[in-house]
């Protein structure tokens, strides 16, 4: 996967044939041609819900070069993002008894595969090539006290509310937290790009190196980006019942779902991430990862606060003890490792060890 800055202005062909083939299965399955009972029509949905998920990516990142940095990761993740709204929206209307704590599973998983497994991928991939990297402190430090206040106040003040037994916000908390999530969210986007915009560019200006796609490619990438993101959420809909049968027959608990969905989403852009840090670019690396990291709360808790407040549905969101504890570690080590401006292997391997321990906790409570 190539990160933002790496494209020459041309389409790959897979780019626009993968949103067009979904397109047409999901035709298919509409006039009742195709059926999802079917193992071979879900493995085929499940392909091409991948390839129009790595695809909207791909046209994100050609829009994005198009913009330039920072405005560029801010495209990827709210790409991302919008991906992974559907997917937790489709579960909770499909299943509104067993979907109340889909949206608390996803959204800490989310943030536990940015902050441990992307990022430590990107300081141990970059540290192993360019022995240490440095980046803009205040970007990355900013970019992290809105993550830990954005996820203390929505996975963790819930278990110590006393208007409503945890892990559960009253009426009048939940709305609170859908606002002041998206209130930060679009604090920190004003600071990204206007008013320090700086502080999220790579030292070097290296994200400018690459020649910008054209105006018709950026056109065309638009468009295709929206029709991705349409079969993302009308395929996502159709397999959610699959993924839960499949997530039980494993012997996995249902929160397990979480993790699924969260790395489905994540994948393509983690692997932009890596791909930035590998080519020296620190600061796009964290911009991608922390980004879609704070995307995933900030637009994704009050999306499903919304729907919740719809529905007329409880909506779970405070995490277990155990759960609590690996996301207190990863702040904790996230502070360290962007508090010095420069990383190296040894941050990279820490981070991935805490992440092999919460693959291990959600697999095995």
């Amino acid at each position: 996967m190539s990160s933002p800055g790496s494209h020459s202005g041309s389409l790959s062909t897979w780019t626009w044939v993968a949103p067009v083939a979904a397109a047409l299965f999901l035709g298919l399955l509409a006039v009742g041609v195709l059926s999802v009972g079917s193992v071979w029509v879900i493995v085929l949905a499940a392909l091409l819900l991948a390839g129009s998920v790595f695809a909207s990516v791909q046209h994100a990142e050609m829009v994005a070069l198009r913009v330039g940095e920072p405005f560029g990761s801010i495209i990827l993740a709210a790409s991302v993002t919008v991906i992974e709204v559907s997917l937790i929206v489709s579960l909770m209307l499909s299943s509104p008894e067993g979907g109340t704590e889909i949206a608390r599973d996803t959204v800490f998983s989310a943030v536990m595969i940015v902050l441990n497994g992307v990022v430590g991928l990107c300081l141990l991939v970059g540290g192993i090539r360019h022995h240490q990297q440095e980046f803009q402190i205040r970007g990355a430090v900013g970019s992290l006290g809105v993550i830990g206040t954005l996820a203390t106040l929505a996975l963790i003040l819930p278990n110590y509310t006393l208007s409503v037994p945890g892990p559960i916000f009253s009426q009048a908390q939940l709305v609170f937290v859908g606002v002041v999530s998206l209130a930060l969210y679009g604090l920190f986007l004003f600071v990204q790009t206007v008013r320090h915009r700086e502080d999220f560019l790579d030292a070097e200006g290296s994200h400018g190196a690459h020649a910008k796609p054209d105006g018709r490619t950026t056109l065309l990438s638009g468009g295709l980006l929206l029709l991705s993101l349409v079969t993302v959420v009308l395929l996502a809909e159709d397999l959610s019942h699959p993924v839960e049968e499949g997530i039980a027959s494993l012997g996995l608990p249902l929160s397990f779902v979480g993790v699924v969905i969260a790395a489905v989403v994540l994948l393509p852009e983690g692997l932009s991430a890596i791909a930035a840090a590998r080519a020296n670019r620190l600061q796009t690396s964290l911009n991608l990862a922390l980004g879609s990291a704070m995307a995933s709360i900030g637009l994704t808790i009050p999306t499903v606060v919304a729907v919740s407040l719809f529905m007329g549905t409880p909506l779970s969101l405070g995490l277990d003890p155990e759960h609590i504890v690996i996301l207190v570690l990863t702040l904790f080590m996230c502070t360290l490792s962007f508090g010095a401006g420069r990383t190296t292997v040894l941050q990279g391997g820490v981070h991935l060890v805490i992440f092999g321990a919460f693959l291990v906790i959600a697999a095995v409570p």
